[in-house]
C-alpha cells in the first residue's frame, strides 16, 4: 500500500541520505512530496522549497536536526499526518511532545532501514 510522504530536508547532493530516501521511496512505489533547500528533481520527484498546496500526507520523514525543525512544526501538525519519522541525528524530545499532543504517531527510525526491512 502506497503511503504518501513528504520527505522534509530533501537534498539534491546524490550522497545525502534524504536523496537515497527519496530514491527508495520511488523503487517501492510510494507517493513522495520533496521539500528542501534548492528546487530541483530527484527521482523524478520535483524538489520544492516551500510547504504550501499539501494534503493528505500520511507520513513526514525528517532529514533536519532539530534546530532547523523548530520552523515547520505548526506546519507539520496542520498536515495532520499519521507520523513522523525521525531519522538519525534529527531527533527531538520536544516536537515528539506536540506530535504526541495532536494524536501524530512518533517513529524514532532510519526511512531506509524500514523500507529495506519491509517495515514501512
Amino acid at each position: 500500500m502506497s503511503k504518501r510522504t513528504m520527505v522534509l530536508g530533501a537534498s539534491l547532493k546524490t550522497n545525502r541520505y534524504s536523496n537515497f530516501a527519496i530514491h527508495k521511496l520511488v523503487e517501492n512505489d510510494h507517493d513522495v512530496v520533496a521539500v528542501g533547500l534548492k528546487k530541483g528533481e530527484v527521482a523524478g520527484v520535483e524538489v520544492k522549497t516551500e510547504l504550501n498546496n499539501l494534503e493528505e500526507i500520511d507520513t513526514v520523514t525528517l532529514y533536519l536536526n532539530p534546530s532547523r525543525q523548530r520552523q515547520y512544526y505548526n506546519t507539520i501538525i496542520a498536515l495532520n499526518p499519521k507520523r513522523v519519522i525521525f531519522n538519525p541525528g534529527t531527533e527531538n524530545p520536544e516536537f515528539y511532545q506536540l506530535l504526541e499532543e495532536n494524536n501524530i504517531e512518533v517513529e524514532v527510525a532510519c526511512t531506509l532501514v524500514l523500507l529495506s526491512t519491509d517495515q514501512y
